[in-house]
């Protein structure tokens, strides 16, 4: 059965791994680099994270990797899983379960993250995208106040695309828009523009109108902060298959 790999931060708990009993030996950035270089053997990692044990508990690391495939995540977890990798011990590994009454928004992912997921999946020359059409909507609620006897300041900046992503070698295309806005108190000030770079393709031949993307696609309404956003660790919200995660108690 195919799996469904949505371009989003992915928080669920079948998709996090959480690895204990990690050598003390090395630096918590000599682990990331043997962590990362052994689980990314099973699919695409979204964050290898290394934390130090608690202080009540024997020196050493454990760490949260968080992979973009459940389906990897799992294959990771049965293969690495009492191993000893690459140190003299064997490790722990198990998947995350998140409580149930815990619940966290997906985050988009920025545009770096999305083409890195894409390439992966489809190739670096498996697919491409084009921009249909590029708007700031922001200026079009300013003319709309132009009529009331008070001009209004602009409250926020507000961008409207529409995109289409394309994969040749399966003959097919899929549109899709969006929204992005910001409050203008948090946009720099300084600068008093913001620059956006539009290049289409030299072989677009037809452009879609309005009405062939309307109900199409859905359109998500995002603030401009998100994309630039670090997912975080819910660490509290998970415990684990079979065994509950706790670090090695002194003796």
């Amino acid at each position: 059965m195919a799996e469904l790999v949505p371009f989003a931060v992915p928080i669920e708990s079948d998709k996090t791994l959480l690895v204990w009993q990690l050598s003390s030996g090395p630096t918590a950035e000599a682990l990331h680099h043997s962590l990362f270089t052994a689980f990314s053997q099973f699919g695409l990692l979204y964050s290898v994270r290394v934390f130090p044990n608690a202080a009540v508990a024997h020196p050493g690391f454990y760490a949260v990797i968080k992979f973009y495939s459940a389906r990897a995540a799992r294959r990771a977890q049965k293969a690495c899983d009492r191993k000893q990798l690459f140190q003299k011990s064997p490790v722990k590994v198990r998947l995350g379960t998140r409580h149930k009454a815990v619940q966290h928004q997906a985050l988009a992912l920025n545009s770096s993250r999305c083409q890195e997921l894409a390439n992966y999946y489809f190739g670096f020359n498996g697919w491409s995208k084009r921009i249909i059409k590029l708007q700031e909507l922001s200026d079009l609620e300013e003319r709309e106040n132009e009529d009331s006897m008070v001009p209004l300041p602009k409250q926020s900046l507000k961008f409207f695309c529409a995109l289409e992503v394309m994969l040749p070698a399966y003959d097919c295309s899929s549109p899709g828009i969006g929204l992005v806005e910001e409050p203008v108190d948090k946009v720099e000030e300084e600068s008093g523009k913001i620059a956006v770079e539009y290049r289409p393709s030299e072989d677009i031949i037809d452009v879609r109108c309005e009405e062939e993307l309307h109900g199409l696609i859905q359109v998500h309404c995002s603030p401009w902060k998100q994309y630039g956003q670090e997912e975080e660790e819910y660490l509290s919200d998970f415990s684990l298959e079979e065994e509950e995660f706790r670090l090695p108690e002194l003796d």
